[in-house]
């Protein structure tokens, strides 16, 4: 269970980051960010289902909100790094 929670909130991150209109990792994923935003949701969701159960209540819903937002925080760093268009880098 804490293997899911962990996944599904890191995934939940990544469904909200790749429906902004300043992500660059995959720009063609933007043109769906209604259902990606749904899907961000359902994966919340569940990480915090999974992690009530895995941990109780109220440890399960801090640690499955802190994952989200450990990957929501990442998200952009990494994204910085990774060589834009035409090679450049934000960052470094």
């Amino acid at each position: 269970m804490t293997l899911l929670y962990l996944c599904c909130s890191l995934l939940a991150a990544l469904a909200f980051y790749a429906a902004t209109a300043h992500q660059r990792l995959r720009p063609s994923l933007r043109a769906h960010a209604r259902a990606l935003r749904w899907l961000g949701t359902a994966l919340c969701g569940v990480a915090l289902a999974a992690g009530i159960a895995a941990l109780g209540p109220l440890a399960g819903v801090s640690s499955a909100l802190t994952a989200l937002m450990l990957g929501m925080v990442a998200l952009p760093y990494l994204d910085a790094w990774r060589p834009g268009p035409g090679g450049t880098r934000d960052v470094g």
